[in-house]
């Protein structure tokens, strides 16, 4: 079983027009994202978050504030990034950041040579 979920494809969450339809598809697929997330935890690839891991993140994201950095945005890029935050429940500066920060870890990853 654990071979099996190994070599499955990338786990991919489709986008979602509203919450409800969101919700649906987690309900109906719950059976094996639980499983995938069990194997994940099993062979490494997740970990869970205890309270005392979870205080020391906070506590280091408070020590040293993020630098402020300007960019500029083209507005179409800026309303978009605006509407999937919102549909998000996010901030639209968080969710930014947020996708900014996966895809740069995912390039690291990836090793993408320039």
């Amino acid at each position: 079983m654990k071979k099996q979920l190994e070599e499955q494809p990338k786990r991919v969450v489709p986008a979602f027009a509203t919450e409800a339809e969101e919700a649906a598809w987690w309900h109906k697929n719950r059976n094996i994202h639980g499983k995938q997330l069990l194997a994940a935890v099993k062979n490494g690839e997740a970990h869970v978050l205890t309270k005392e891991k979870l205080r020391a993140r906070i506590a280091a994201s408070k020590k040293t504030p993020a630098p402020t950095v300007a960019l500029r945005i083209p507005e179409a890029d800026l309303a978009l990034a605006r509407k999937q935050a919102e549909k998000k429940g996010l901030p639209y500066q968080t969710y930014i950041k947020s996708l900014l920060h996966e895809t740069l870890t995912e390039r690291e990853k990836r090793k993408v040579g320039w």
